[in-house]
């Protein structure tokens, strides 16, 4: 079993791409937490839509939630899953 040298070339570049993948996740969630504790401090008002949700949650709406998030904030589905979903329990 023989690997030409294109083949070589790009398994290096998709492993090159994958650690720059995780690498920025890792930023992006050290940005988000500073961004947290930022706003805490700041008394930054919370996002309009959030009362909408709430009262679709209130209805047993949860899907529609999700779909409002993501139609709203532009987020996929497991992102607007876990902000429906950190929304929820924070009311509780």
């Amino acid at each position: 079993m023989e690997f030409n040298f294109f083949e070589v070339l790009i398994l290096f570049i998709a492993v090159y791409l994958l650690f720059t993948v995780i690498k920025l996740d890792g930023r992006v969630k050290g940005l988000k937490y500073t961004l947290d504790q930022i706003s805490k401090q700041t008394d930054v008002p919370e996002m309009p839509i959030n009362n909408e949700l709430r009262q679709l949650l209130n209805e047993g709406n949860d899907v529609k939630a999700v779909k409002r998030v993501r139609e709203t904030l532009g987020l996929s589905l497991v992102e607007a899953k876990q902000y429906v979903d950190a929304l929820k329990f924070k009311g509780k």
